[in-house]
């Protein structure tokens, strides 16, 4: 089965998680935002990122709990690791 979008907490590291979804992206697309992942991380992802082309939201610049401090929403378009 296919998809546009898939939206994740972190279950596993990120390079892991690509190799999961490779082929499982529809061509076509409807959105502003490529076909890709949504994931939601906390900490420090430099290393876990380092190499792959993405952007990362900050949800703190959205919410006022402390909780979310630390929470970022990655996006990565599939053709930044679907080949």
């Amino acid at each position: 089965e296919k998809c546009h979008f898939v939206v994740s907490r972190a279950v596993t590291q990120m390079p892991e998680f690509l190799r999961w979804l490779k082929g499982k992206f529809e061509k076509e697309q409807f959105n502003e935002k490529h076909n890709g992942v949504l994931y939601l991380k906390g900490g420090d992802l430099a290393e876990e990122l380092a190499g792959l082309r993405c952007e990362i939201f900050q949800l703190k610049n959205y919410f006022e709990e402390e909780f979310f401090d630390t929470k970022k929403v990655v996006y990565l378009s599939k053709g930044n690791f679907n080949s």
